[in-house]
């Protein structure tokens, strides 16, 4: 499935479920509903502390980070940083031997 966009723009939900609908076959709503559906799943996964692997593509973990000392770079004044969750993102193999080519050719 290939989405049709300059490099610069930011992909969609909208565009996700078009490129369903183009590619599939289902109708447009039944397509959006799809993506909206996989996109819940991925989420309530994340929120419910589990990791989520997408094969060929990378894998996202939420990961906590403890209490810190952080420093305001304006006027050096130390903040303390509340203990939170993040989102991490790691890029498979496959996902950045693609953007290296990708990049590579377009060099050339």
């Amino acid at each position: 499935m290939t989405l049709d966009m300059d490099t610069s723009q930011t992909i969609t939900r909208a565009d996700l479920a078009e490129a369903v609908y183009a590619q599939v076959g289902l109708s447009r709503n039944e397509s959006s509903d799809l993506v909206e559906q996989m996109l819940d799943e991925m989420m309530n996964a994340l929120v419910e502390g589990d990791s989520l692997k997408l094969s060929s593509f990378g894998s996202f973990q939420v990961r906590e980070k403890a209490e810190r000392i952080g420093r305001n770079p304006k006027t050096g004044v130390e903040v303390p940083i509340k203990p939170r969750k993040v989102l991490v993102f790691k890029a498979s193999h496959v996902l950045k031997d693609k953007i290296n080519k990708a990049t590579q050719a377009s060099d050339t």
